[in-house]
């Protein structure tokens, strides 16, 4: 009988360190690839530990089940599940984000159990009252017996499929799906020109289009704080118990070390309302390092005050093109949408994205 013990992955290039992150890495892409059937989301150790690096503002806890082995050898292989950790240490200070994961030839043994519980002290000793989790889902089901519903009325996860069925028992509520869609390169380049064109003349002449790659321009960098500010209070956010994430010039910059220290690339491209010479809107690829034919869609955003100008269209079609002849490489695109996010997904129908997933946004408050 196989048993383990739960260890915490250094954030350390030492050779402990190292075996314990390589594990802690192929645990994690395995229960990606049996979740989705493709390496999309597969990540590399170099990417994971330049994340664990950066705890300025999100203290990240890293946790493995480790087969017990009684020369204790630095075998990456003895990792059987992995758990995350985030605890945000600026604002909503009352949350934590908690992501468990065990190899499929592990499980139902309670080595999920394990990690969850390990991972529900930290967050205890963290003094956080609000727990929220993800489960993934190649499709989503229909409505009916053996459907659950989220409490936004929107989107459904299959009730007795492994993710849920854990999370239901440990009294998690499902406060919002999301739709993961997938948009194939090359595109139908007159479609999305016809999109384009339609976007900017009613948006008119008072906002016009500013890009950079990865690094934002002095000029910009207090804008685009806001912006990314405005992502935590115009999104949708379902049932979940988040208040505003305040995003500033300096957070803005050590992010952007982060993302150099994993090695990923953003490819941002934001409208600028002329009269004001304010961000109105945004958008941005991710290019990861492990992929030249994969990225993601990373946020989307208008700001309230300026929607009805079909700028989330006009960004997003912007960024296509500038993608498609930046990185030419590039076969699919994949984005997450809340289900109750109807503008920003029927910009993307239109555009020719097709449903390939999604996720179960769950919440725990603890007593």
């Amino acid at each position: 009988m196989t048993t383990w013990s739960i260890r915490e992955v250094p954030v350390t290039e030492t050779p402990e360190g190292a075996w314990l992150l390589h594990g802690y890495t192929a645990a994690m892409n395995e229960v990606l690839l049996d979740a989705w059937g493709n390496r999309d989301f597969e990540r590399t150790a170099t990417e994971i530990l330049g994340s664990m690096r950066d705890q300025h503002y999100i203290r990240k806890a890293r946790l493995v089940a480790l087969a017990d082995d009684e020369l204790d050898a630095p075998d990456p292989d003895r990792v059987l599940g992995y758990a995350m950790v985030n605890l945000p240490l600026q604002d909503n200070t009352h949350t934590a984000q908690v992501e468990v994961g065990v190899r499929p030839a592990y499980r139902r043994r309670g080595v999920g159990a394990s990690l969850y519980d390990a991972s529900i002290a930290l967050v205890r000793d963290a003094g956080r009252t609000t727990v929220t989790a993800a489960t993934d889902q190649q499709v989503e089901p229909a409505e009916g017996p053996g459907s659950l519903a989220a409490t936004t009325g929107v989107g459904r996860v299959e009730a007795d499929a492994d993710g849920p069925r854990f999370l239901l028992k440990r009294g998690f509520a499902l406060e919002q799906v999301e739709r993961y869609s997938v948009f194939d390169l090359p595109f139908d380049a007159d479609l999305v020109a016809k999109h384009r064109a339609e976007a900017e003349a009613h948006a008119g002449p008072d906002y016009r289009l500013v890009s950079w790659l990865s690094h934002v321009p002095a000029e910009w960098i207090d804008q685009y704080a806001l912006l990314n500010t405005r992502m935590s209070t115009d999104a949708p956010l379902g049932g979940l118990d988040l208040e505003e994430d305040v995003w500033d010039a300096e957070r803005i910059r050590v992010t952007e070390r982060q993302y150099e220290d994993r090695e990923l690339e953003l490819l941002v491209l934001a409208a600028e309302h002329v009269p004001t010479h304010t961000l109105a809107a945004f958008t941005c690829f991710m290019a990861v390092p492990n992929s030249d034919e994969f990225v993601h869609q990373d946020d989307t955003l208008v700001i309230k005050e300026h929607r009805g100008k079909r700028l989330g269209m006009l960004v997003k079609t912007a960024n296509l093109q500038r993608l498609a002849a930046e990185r030419p490489t590039v076969r699919r695109v994949g984005t997450w949408n809340a289900e109750e996010n109807s503008y920003m997904l029927s910009i993307n129908v239109a555009l020719g994205f097709r449903p390939a997933g999604g996720s179960g946004e769950w919440q725990l408050r603890l007593s």
